[in-house]
């Protein structure tokens, strides 16, 4: 069965009671926010334990602390065929799968689109109707206050990707007022002009400008985060490129300019390097989810932990 990303977001009743969640798409942004939401409901229900597995293949039926409740949270579709489904079906597991999308990865989506005890969670970037959805359940929760030519201004101007529009948005409760206005808008953009992604084209770098960069544009937790998924958008590029060629194409256009120096960071990087890239992006995301965010010396710590590993 099909579910819809923005209702598991927006609707604090939506019903999650399969065996299988499958969070796929192109926004990792918000395939990382709907697999976190599904967590935190079945956490928020009844007690149960999170075990993160690598693949299929990896789990095994044990023991657990809380009445055998457990959700199993896997990052590969190694072994996801209907056969290996229908076993997992006799155990006491919820399996939330997160994958972005790929060409092979067709039929087995397939799989959970037609499996009754199955959600298939596909995330892309947030059209016109779901960021009206997500803005009017903000300013609702908040009692913000918003004239129609601000609220279609924002509309517009907000980012299309997940965890950006909502950045934005809580830069907006962080200016304090209940009414947004064109002075706060001003405000909003004017932080939003920053190029926080430009950081991390300073790995190459002595570490003293480094410091300087992040400290002239990351003045907050919210920007903290926002540069994290930046930095993981540029890292999961060079782990999931097995040459210089195949990494040369995945390059965003708009990144031209930056072209040479994000092929000169991937040229500095072996399978032994990628594998310890993968290990800080595991270990941070998990002090993300854990905490709600990253400091500012987190955040900073992170990006000098990068810097070291391309180096090294």
């Amino acid at each position: 069965m099909r579910a819809e990303p923005i209702s598991i977001l927006l609707d604090e009743k939506y019903k999650l009671d399969k065996n299988f969640y499958f969070v796929s798409g192109n926004e990792i942004t918000l395939i990382e926010k709907i697999a976190e939401t599904i967590v935190k409901k079945y956490q928020k229900n009844k007690a149960i334990e999170i075990k993160r597995i690598d693949t299929i293949e990896d789990f095994k039926e044990e023991p657990g602390l809380f009445n055998d409740n457990k959700l199993y949270l896997g990052k590969s579709c190694k072994g996801i065929n209907e056969k290996n489904l229908e076993t997992l079906k006799n155990t006491n597991g919820v399996f939330v799968f997160v994958y972005e999308n790929v060409r092979s990865i067709k039929k087995i989506k397939d799989f959970f689109l037609k499996d009754k005890d199955s959600y298939l969670i596909d995330c892309y970037e947030l059209n016109k109707e779901s960021k009206i959805k997500l803005l009017n359940i903000f300013l609702k929760t908040y009692k913000l206050k918003a004239d129609q030519d601000i609220f279609w201004f924002l509309i517009d101007k907000l980012d299309n990707r997940y965890i950006f529009f909502e950045n934005n948005l809580n830069k907006l409760l962080d200016l304090g007022s209940k009414e947004i206005n064109q002075e706060n808008i001003n405000k909003l953009f004017a932080v939003d002009s920053s190029n926080k992604e430009q950081i991390f084209f300073y790995l190459l770098k002595r570490n003293k400008e480094i410091i300087s960069i992040y400290r002239e544009k990351i003045t907050s937790s919210s920007d903290v985060n926002e540069l994290y998924y930046f930095c993981k958008f540029f890292c999961q590029l060079i782990i999931n490129s097995n040459s210089e060629e195949e990494y040369n194409k995945k390059i965003p256009v708009y990144l031209f300019k930056e072209k040479k120096t994000l092929i000169d960071i991937y040229k500095k990087f072996s399978f032994k390097k990628k594998k310890l890239l993968l290990n800080l992006l595991y270990s941070t995301e998990k002090t993300l989810r854990k905490e709600s965010g990253l400091s500012l010396i987190s955040g900073l710590r992170f990006l000098l932990t990068i810097k070291k590993i391309t180096i090294s």
